[in-house]
């Protein structure tokens, strides 16, 4: 999306603001950790899209405070690019403790269903779930999707290798291939707590691709190339494995952190036995810290994030590997398109500022920086060549019970990239 949708959007945000602003009240907010909060000081009442409904609609009618307030949050899920047409659909997230257990951390689900002009279809389902007292960790998703997905090649956007193919698989001319499939997904991972913080896993993950077409009057393509070199089928393939993962947590929140540490660190194994086209080893390693930067008021946050995929034998079909927008969530590297650089071995950092714009906590933003790199087999190495990205954003309170947030960003990298990008909840 351009500018000027950037900024019609917030025009919208605006007229929410003017609204929102008729309503202060001053109490102590229920949703900040009570070690949080500085004694003998209130804060103003929070107010999201459920109170501004409820204004505009019952402007005469009091807040039920004894009422409890859904954890469940719906919003259309409508976008608009060039690769995929016009997209309408709907999309939500939910967020509730389980049990009566203290320190329990909030249980978190999304499902997404959308259509576009273009004949694309997705849907996707996940979960974050902890039982009480944080016994056990349940983190899973189910994806189906008649799928597009634009292709810029191997590698960190240099060239690399002395050959024709070499130019055409780590594609310095940022020309765009976009291949069409069939995409099912399912994955799941069970942790068992062993110790305050820390929880073992193991898990197993099905990627299946089928009905692979690429839609370009060209001759040949980095798709093409990387198949005839690693043995692939361009028409289907597996990638289907087992999951060994550590995970490390003392975050307060999952959707919106103020403070505490989050880190996943983990083996895949793709096994020919479980049907994977080829077998492979991969680490993958996913840190995040939150540092709440004023007692007065937590909603100020500076939060780092470092994910990265490595491989470490065998070989992943090149839809599978690692990149830009490729972790769990599909959130990183803000300012470029999913996959826009693709590697076996990727790296990638991002600091964000969260401040509050509003004492209700109604509005708010952010702006955040971002950095990755990637090796491409054919002499460039990780670490070597780093491409940048940035940005700015809105966010608009849509459940307080729950700190969803209505995420709306403007980011852009090299290479001319940029965009606008809407979902829920944070980044990281």
């Amino acid at each position: 999306m351009d500018c000027r949708s950037f900024f019609i959007g917030i025009t919208g945000m605006a007229l929410l603001l003017g609204c929102a602003g008729q309503i202060q009240a001053q109490v102590i907010d229920k949703d900040i950790p009570a070690d949080s909060i500085p004694k003998q000081r209130s804060y103003p009442a929070q107010y999201d899209v459920g109170d501004l409904i409820r204004a505009i609609i019952h402007p005469n009618r009091k807040a039920d405070s004894t009422r409890a307030r859904s954890g469940i949050t719906p919003m259309p899920n409508v976008a608009y690019n060039p690769t995929i047409g016009a997209q309408i659909g709907i999309k939500a997230v939910a967020g509730k403790v389980l049990g009566n257990e203290p320190g329990t951390l909030i249980s978190v689900a999304a499902t997404s269903a959308s259509i576009t002009t273009k004949g694309i279809l997705y849907f996707y389902l996940s979960h974050n779930v902890y039982t009480p007292g944080n016994k056990w960790n349940f983190q899973g998703s189910l994806i189906a999707a008649r799928a597009v997905s634009p292709d810029y090649g191997l590698g960190i956007g240099y060239l690399a290798g002395s050959t024709e193919a070499d130019r055409v698989l780590t594609n310095p001319d940022r020309h765009v291939f976009v291949q069409r499939a069939i995409y099912l997904s399912f994955r799941e991972k069970v942790y068992k707590q062993v110790t305050d913080n820390l929880f073992l896993g193991a898990g197993v993950s099905f990627d299946l691709r089928r009905n692979i077409r690429e839609s370009t009057d060209e001759g040949l393509t980095p798709y093409q190339v990387y198949n005839e070199r690693y043995g692939y089928d361009g028409r289907q393939h597996q990638a289907n494995g087992l999951f060994f993962n550590v995970q490390y947590t003392t975050r307060d929140h999952q959707n919106q952190p103020f403070k505490g540490i989050y880190s996943d660190v983990g083996i895949r194994v793709n096994q020919t036995w479980m049907g994977s086209t080829k077998n492979a080893m991969l680490l993958t390693t996913d840190f995040r810290k939150y540092w709440s930067l004023s007692e007065r008021n937590p909603h100020h946050v500076l939060a780092f994030w470092n994910w990265g995929s490595y491989l470490l034998n065998g070989s992943v079909p090149y839809m599978d590997l690692a990149g830009s927008g490729k972790d769990t969530n599909a959130r990183s590297a803000r300012g470029y398109i999913i996959g826009y650089f693709r590697a076996p071995l990727f790296f990638y950092s991002e600091v964000e500022y969260r401040f509050p714009i509003l004492r209700n906590r109604f509005l708010s933003g952010v702006t955040f920086l971002n950095i990755q790199t990637a090796n491409d087999d054919l002499g460039t190495n990780l670490f070597k060549h780093w491409q940048p990205g940035g940005g700015a954003g809105l966010r608009v309170l849509f459940n307080k019970a729950t700190r969803t947030n209505l995420c709306l960003d403007y980011a852009f990298g090299k290479y001319g990239v940029r965009g606008f990008f809407l979902g829920l909840n944070e980044a990281f």
